[in-house]
């Protein structure tokens, strides 16, 4: 019984030793053997989250008390900007706002029925000539089971209504420039070249659908757009030194 007793007891002392952190040294860095939670890291706010860039431009001018000696406003994405102190004591940053554009959604690469076709090109585009060309075509196309459509690989050609009854042979506008909203509101919108697709849907009916060709350039130019808009929104703020804008 006895030698129980000290087989349980031993194995109770090896628990205890085994919860202890120890300091482990391998290859020159220094390690510990458990997991350890800090409590006195200092606290740091949510950020506050908004929608427009005049939001944001609001609250660095009437919130000044709450920002740091250091400020940094970075353009993460067309979409999104974010506002960061400086560097802490500790090396770390503290994000004090955060803007995300909200925006109409437009499903670049796939087919569109006609009639949400039509209203997405009015909802998500920026009225333009090309804009116009594509939604006057679109809009008349004949929903027919007949052959509406030729298409080799650079061209296609459709029916297309102009009158009542009377029909001719179009060529489909290729490439299209068009302003589609893709990026904060308050900003100029870049354009891009797309490829205007038309095809045969169920049943005979067309479908269409732009496919985006400009390679991405169109990001580069919105990050700058809104970039520049912050530096002339703020130019004129107290310590205006203090606070840095990227992209």
């Amino acid at each position: 019984m006895d030698n129980i007793k000290e087989a349980i007891a031993y194995i109770a002392e090896l628990a205890v030793e085994a919860e202890k952190p120890e300091q482990i040294e391998i290859n020159g860095r220094t390690y510990c053997t458990k997991n350890l939670t800090r409590y006195d890291r200092p606290d740091m706010a949510e950020p506050i989250k908004a929608t427009t860039l005049t939001s944001l431009i609001e609250y660095i001018k009437e919130s000044r008390e709450e920002l740091r000696d250091r400020m940094i406003i970075q353009v993460v994405s067309p979409t999104k900007v974010l506002l960061y102190s400086g560097l802490l004591a500790e090396r770390n940053r503290e994000t004090l706002f955060e803007v995300n554009a909200l925006l109409p959604r437009f499903r670049y690469g796939e087919d569109y029925e006609q009639e949400a076709f039509l209203i997405s090109m009015q909802s998500c585009f920026k009225a333009s000539d090309d804009r116009e060309t594509v939604t006057l075509f679109a809009g008349n196309i004949v929903n027919t089971q007949e052959q509406a459509f030729s298409d080799n690989g650079v061209t296609q050609q459709a029916t297309m209504k102009t009158g009542i009854t009377t029909k001719e042979n179009v060529l489909v506008p290729n490439p299209v420039h068009l302003i589609p909203y893709r990026t904060f509101l308050e900003v100029e919108q870049p354009g891009s070249d797309f490829v205007f697709r038309v095809s045969e849907g169920r049943g005979g009916a067309p479908v269409f659908k732009l496919v985006a060709a400009d390679g991405g350039v169109w990001e580069s130019q919105a990050l700058e757009n809104v970039r520049s808009y912050l530096v002339e929104a703020l130019k004129d703020i107290p310590d205006r030194e203090k606070l840095t804008i990227i992209a």
